[in-house]
């Protein structure tokens, strides 16, 4: 027997999948789905009643949780539905890099730079006037299907 230690190198997750099934039928309003490959919060839902052949079908609109455009999808009510696993979590703001990443501190103390600045003009504006200030910024990170944005702010006091 040897008693060296092995490393392995390993880029691949655990094998857990980026969505989950679920009935058509059980998906409501404010709820998220996938439709065309983007995960999507669903925004309005209709079902029609079934006709002489075939299923009750479920008409989705969804709004990318990512980029906001508005995607569409018909589904039978009995089949199941993609539905992309949304994450949230909160960490604060360190720095601002002139290319646009930001450098973010998470619970644990470590630190995470692979995140670049959101494109919302308005929360964009409100995170660099925020740090220009010296207040203390929290940003909320959402997360779905390998993608990962900035989408929202919390100003937790100016660093004394």
């Amino acid at each position: 027997m040897s008693d060296e230690e092995h490393h392995f190198e390993s880029k691949a997750d655990a094998g857990a999948s980026k969505t989950y099934p679920q009935q058509a039928g059980t998906i409501r309003k404010n709820g998220y789905i996938v439709i065309k490959a983007r995960p999507c919060k669903v925004v309005e839902v209709s079902t029609s009643k079934t006709g002489k052949h075939g299923h009750a079908k479920c008409h989705f609109v969804g709004i990318d949780i990512f980029n906001g455009k508005k995607l569409e999808d018909i589904v039978p009510s009995s089949h199941n539905c993609d539905v992309p696993h949304v994450n949230r979590a909160d960490y604060q703001l360190i720095d601002i890099s002139e290319d646009g990443f930001v450098s973010l501190l998470t619970e644990n103390g470590n630190t995470k730079d692979d995140l670049k600045l959101p494109t919302d003009e308005n929360l964009l504006s409100q995170i660099k006037d925020g740090f220009a200030e010296g207040k203390e910024l929290v940003v909320t990170v959402m997360s779905a299907m390998g993608e990962e944005q900035i989408c929202a702010l919390k100003d937790i006091g100016s660093k004394n």
